[in-house]
């Protein structure tokens, strides 16, 4: 019998530890944001928090599943890329206090050509389709001269923004993860650095030319307004901007995903 009291004892202390515990939900892609968060979860377990990592595939919905309360935060995109998705869906995400992690080097790439003066006149390039990442491969193929801008200051220019383009290169929009997969069908692709590492690109091998550590493009942790203060959300901040995460971040992914702190 007592035993059997024990048992319920025990049984009961370990429900009361599970419920007790606070749950933390977080989208991210897969590289490196997910690996990243899946580092620091047994801190955050050893603060009582249990970190619940949803892995996505896509820009959209990250941020549509925590705006809908589905998430409390999310872990993959820059500054840039949130206003545009705030102000073309009406939402009110914003980056939490200190949430500033990393800087994913905007790199491109090639099956065609490797190097950069190979790039014939009419060659295809292609672009991320949504305003914020197309602005910045724009950007960044003006910093290599292949094309002018007609303001230099704006981080989300368009195609129809070319003020000369001396090669007639002409422009392909594709939705930001499959951007690896057309390098057979374009002659340049400026593709982002977590879909580069996913499709096996070494970002500081295989790039062509890439963005610098000083790119304004950091990647952030981000909440519901409402939510931006939120003391398990700090703690998870706070987590990802230890020196141990700074050194996981330069071991694992050898510059090709720079720490922000």
């Amino acid at each position: 019998m007592l035993k059997k009291t024990l048992t319920a004892v025990a049984l009961a202390a370990a429900a009361f530890s599970v419920h007790a515990a606070d749950v933390l939900k977080v989208a991210a892609t897969a590289v490196p944001h997910a690996e990243i968060l899946n580092f620091v979860k047994p801190q955050l377990k050893a603060q009582g928090i249990e970190l619940q990592v949803r892995e996505f595939s896509d820009y959209v919905q990250p941020n549509a599943a925590v705006q809908d309360k589905q998430l409390d935060a999310n872990f993959f995109q820059h500054q840039p890329y949130l206003d545009s998705y705030n102000r073309d869906r009406k939402s009110d995400l914003v980056m939490v206090p200190n949430g500033k992690v990393h800087v994913e080097p905007f790199g491109a790439y090639s099956s065609k050509i490797k190097d950069v003066k190979e790039l014939k006149d009419g060659a295809t390039i292609a672009i991320p389709n949504d305003p914020s990442n197309g602005g910045r491969a724009l950007i960044l193929l003006a910093q290599q001269g292949l094309i002018e801008l007609k303001d230099a200051k704006s981080l989300t220019p368009t195609p129809l923004d070319i003020a000369k383009n001396p090669k007639k290169l002409k422009f392909k929009e594709l939705e930001a993860p499959l951007l690896p997969r057309a390098l057979a069908d374009v002659d340049l692709a400026l593709i982002n650095t977590n879909y580069a590492i996913e499709a096996k690109l070494n970002p500081t091998k295989d790039a062509l030319f890439i963005e610098g550590a000083d790119s304004p493009y950091t990647n952030i942790v981000a909440a519901r307004a409402d939510r931006a203060s939120d003391a398990n959300i700090a703690k998870l901040v706070n987590a990802l901007r230890t020196p141990e995460v700074k050194q996981f971040i330069q071991d694992k992914y050898k510059g090709a995903v720079v720490p922000a702190f």
